[in-house]
């Protein structure tokens, strides 16, 4: 179904996705360094996403590496919301020059995560089809 939109279209959801996803990470943790890094992996994960769906033995299409691109970023922006007041903690101790041996992560932010990258992964290829 969506794939059968226009090349132009599915360019623009993905970098929609992309930029939701690098405002939200330069929202919730704080430095410079993410408002350049954050972008630049996004753009190399959907490159990455697109040639890997070329290189598989079912040959997925541009469209299709597009529109999973697209949901799985949102999946794990959504994913990560409840985890942001830890990560921007863990940040700003990170910035202030404080080092600890061990992060800790509650598993259910995980789990969400996990879990919501997966749904929208799965709605991507329902959609998809």
């Amino acid at each position: 179904m969506l794939v059968s939109l226009p090349l132009a279209y599915l360019i623009l959801m993905a970098a929609a996705a992309t930029f939701v996803f690098s405002f939200a990470m330069a929202k919730w943790i704080p430095g410079r360094k993410g408002k350049i890094v954050f972008p630049a992996v996004s753009v190399a994960c959907c490159l990455g996403m697109v040639l890997v769906g070329q290189l598989q033995y079912q040959h997925w299409s541009p469209q299709h590496m597009l529109v999973l691109y697209s949901f799985g970023w949102v999946g794990l922006t959504v994913g990560l919301f409840p985890s942001r007041k830890l990560m921007h903690q863990y940040a700003e101790e990170i910035n202030r020059g404080e080092k600890r041996e061990k992060y800790d992560v509650p598993a259910r932010y995980t789990v969400f995560a996990v879990f919501s990258v997966v749904v929208m992964s799965f709605v991507a290829y329902a959609l998809s089809q």
